[in-house]
């Protein structure tokens, strides 16, 4: 069952300059395995980042540096959470995030869906006969 989605958009060049002007930004927002990557994919990231933190509905227990963007062998992108914001996802029963990222045109765009398990006794929203009203 989907209990959230968020989406997120970053204009690369803005946000290369926003990187250059407060480096620091790097430490904040990102781990050290993200770090040296290219500034689009920063974006891409830091895009997804925040996808993540609309589709968990805020940012309470949520930490920059406990979200890394990784890819599967495929070249599929995946989170790896750590931390406080690892616990804060399995505490909202959150069993899947799925992520897309992509770049282009000087933006960067990042989808995340979160999925939890319906509850016990939860009714789908469909009738037993199909019928909708």
């Amino acid at each position: 069952m989907i209990v959230g989605i968020g989406v997120d958009i970053v204009d690369i060049p803005r946000f290369e300059r926003s990187l250059a002007r407060t480096p620091r930004l790097l430490d904040r927002l990102f781990t050290a395995g993200e770090r040296g990557l290219r500034p689009h994919s920063l974006a891409a990231r830091y895009a997804a980042k925040e996808a993540l933190i609309k589709a968990l509905g805020g940012s309470d227990g949520v930490h920059w540096t406990d979200i890394e963007v990784a890819s599967e062998p495929s070249g599929r992108p995946v989170f790896a959470l750590a931390g406080e914001t690892d616990a804060t996802v399995a505490s909202r029963g959150i069993t899947a995030l799925h992520l897309s990222l992509s770049h282009d045109a000087g933006l960067a765009t990042a989808y995340v869906v979160a999925e939890a398990l319906p509850a016990p006794g939860a009714s789908s929203g469909a009738s037993s006969s199909g019928a909708r009203a």
